[in-house]
């Protein structure tokens, strides 16, 4: 009798773990069916739009419904006896719920307080708008952080940027006041937009030939290369689209000292090259519901940093390109912060620009603007980067003569768009 008791024991405890991963399998499926039924808005860059999107009563009271039974059904499955796709997605619906109820919670009394015409003075002028930009900072930079510590990382990353440039300009050789005024000099600009669409074409070739010392995988999809088009879109030095890398020329001379970051950061291995890695990993169902742009840009601002290896930074000034407008990243975090959350005026913001930023006031009252319009967007370049290299260079500790780059980025791409915390995971793991 005995003997029987433990065998059906021994055949219960084999085929749990077995049940429980078909019946994790059941919920993820009515999970992915049930968000999709929701049409949820997708994340907008303008506050004022993402409000505008805000639906109605019944629509947020079903969106709770949905989220918080999730919420209750994923209590029903231990981590541990799933696969590791099953763990993924697990996280993640349990990130998401965190997420959306949080938001729900903030538009249950939006709602019931909406005001006839959403402000546009920033978030911080609408009803609970320090809870709003805490909720906007999480959901852009696709971690768990606060509007505090956020500040105080964008001022350590002020210094370093700015101990970066100085570095640069020993270099030189020139004085500080000499070294500022010489990169305004005709030398560093360029009007003839063949030699511009020349130099991008050059760039992809050095960094293509050197794309096998830092990467496993060199086989992506074929980049273009164009002037941008867009008018929207003309006061950014450049953006991806589609297999193509956009830079934005138009009417005025083109700085000669972008042309390396800014194709490593928009093409090759940066947005590009992570999509074509994408384009090739298998996900979930889940995990195809969502994209986390903390990771999308931080990983573009993070590739930056590996100019040299790939052959471009070759001159003190080619490298003070990245710098230059690492800087603008690097001050725009604590300005978003002070901005939409502290309730700086925009004379309080431009004194802080001034206070750290050289030879680029001529951009600062369009980047205040923008950080109102588009709260803690800017946040995601610098801060996913730095998790990034963070990550590097402890993984580098712990492994010594054993690291290789090239299996590090393997770690970090290879399981496609998720938060941060899961990607620092796979890093680990």
């Amino acid at each position: 009798m005995k003997t029987l008791l433990l065998c059906a024991a021994f055949v219960i405890t084999c085929f749990c773990p077995a049940i429980g991963q078909q019946k994790f399998d059941a919920f993820s499926e009515k999970f992915v069916s049930g968000y999709n039924q929701l049409k949820l808005p997708q994340l907008e860059l303008s506050y004022v739009t993402g409000f505008e999107h805000i639906g109605s009563t019944a629509e947020i009271e079903r969106q709770f419904t949905f989220f918080k039974w999730a919420d209750v059904e994923l209590k029903n499955y231990k981590a541990e006896v799933l696969t590791p796709s099953q763990k993924t997605d697990y996280a993640l619906i349990t990130y998401e719920c965190r997420l959306n109820l949080e938001r729900i919670a903030l538009e249950q009394q939006w709602v019931k307080h909406r005001p006839e015409k959403i402000p546009t003075g920033g978030v911080i002028t609408i009803p609970d708008g320090k809870a709003w930009y805490a909720y906007l900072l999480k959901r852009w930079v696709s971690a768990d952080v606060t509007p505090d510590e956020i500040y105080k990382f964008g001022l350590t990353e002020v210094r370093r940027v700015q101990q970066h440039m100085e570095a640069v300009r020993q270099q030189t050789g020139l004085d500080e006041d000499a070294f500022y005024k010489h990169l305004n000099d005709p030398e560093f600009f360029e009007s003839d937009p063949k030699k511009v669409q020349q130099a991008f074409e050059q760039t992809k070739a050095v960094i293509y030939s050197n794309l096998p010392k830092l990467f496993n995988d060199t086989q992506i999809h074929d980049l273009n290369i164009k002037a941008g088009e867009s008018k929207q879109l003309v006061q950014t030095p450049g953006y991806y689209d589609n297999n193509t890398f956009y830079y934005n020329l138009f009417d005025k001379p083109y700085n000669k000292r972008m042309y390396n970051w800014l194709f490593i950061h928009e093409g090759v291995p940066g947005h590009h090259y992570q999509a074509s890695i994408e384009g090739k990993t298998k996900t979930s169902a889940v995990q195809q519901l969502f994209y986390y742009l903390g990771f999308a840009e931080g990983w573009g601002a993070y590739t930056e940093e590996l100019g040299k290896q790939l052959g471009v930074y070759q001159t003190p000034y080619d490298e003070l390109g990245k710098w230059e407008w690492d800087i603008v990243r690097s001050v725009r975090v604590p300005l978003d912060v002070g901005l939409n959350y502290y309730g700086w005026t925009d004379e309080q913001a431009l004194a802080f620009w001034k206070k750290n930023i050289r030879n680029q006031d001529d951009i600062a009252l369009r980047e205040i603007a923008r950080i109102r319009r588009w709260p803690a967007q800017v946040v995601t370049y610098k801060y996913g980067a730095l998790q990034i290299l963070h990550w590097r260079e402890e993984l580098q500790q712990k492994q010594g003569k054993s690291f290789d780059i090239r299996n590090f980025h393997s770690r970090v791409l290879d399981h496609g768009s998720l938060p941060l915390f899961l990607v620092k995971q796979n890093v680990f793991n």
